[in-house]
């Protein structure tokens, strides 16, 4: 008679593993038992143990698995204040592009010089706050192209520079704390 028991196990990938247990009783030998008496129980206490550590096993799994989806839902939520504390920071840039719009709406004869400088500094108080949250521009000015930096959308040709310098940026990139998020958009020199 086999008794079978299966333990699923799942590494971290979320691939899954099924081990079937199988507790076969094996045949008794009634020669054996004769010439030792405490066999049986021997032999009954040892099934104990091993059903017992079969439970512990199961339950160990279980407790594993209640640690990853509770890590799982504790990254989640930290994810989720991270943002929170991010379009925080956004909000006076809201605010003031808010106040520029209606005194722009205001203004029969907008001064434009105000208004400029006005763009200007909520540009310099984005910028602040993207740096702040570790937001860096690349820098393309006399740098050589890199695809792991630009995005290459055009070449020109110009016997001044040298072949796969950057021409022109069409579109700033950026990196975030040391990952790109957006490559910068370039025209290439290509002389050839």
């Amino acid at each position: 008679m086999a008794e079978e028991k299966k333990l699923v196990v799942e590494n971290e990938d979320g691939d899954e593993a099924e081990i079937n247990l199988h507790n076969q009783k094996p045949p008794v030998d009634e020669k054996i038992t004769e010439e030792i008496p405490d066999a049986a129980a021997e032999l009954e206490k040892l099934k104990a143990e091993l059903s017992t550590k079969d439970d512990r096993i199961l339950r160990l799994q279980a407790d594993f698995d209640n640690f990853r989806k509770r890590t799982a839902k504790e990254k989640s939520e930290l994810a989720a204040v991270i943002e929170q504390a991010f379009l925080k920071d956004l909000l006076p840039l809201l605010d003031n592009l808010s106040r520029a719009s209606e005194a722009a709406d205001k203004a029969e004869n907008a001064d434009v010089e105000t208004l400029r400088k006005g763009i200007e500094m909520i540009k310099q108080e984005t910028v602040a706050v993207m740096g702040k949250h570790g937001l860096e521009p690349i820098d393309t000015q006399g740098k050589m192209f890199d695809p792991n930096f630009h995005q290459a959308v055009g070449a020109v040709q110009d016997e001044t520079k040298e072949d796969g310098a950057i021409a022109a940026e069409l579109q700033r990139g950026y990196v975030a704390r040391g990952r790109v998020i957006r490559p910068s958009m370039v025209q290439v020199v290509n002389n050839a």
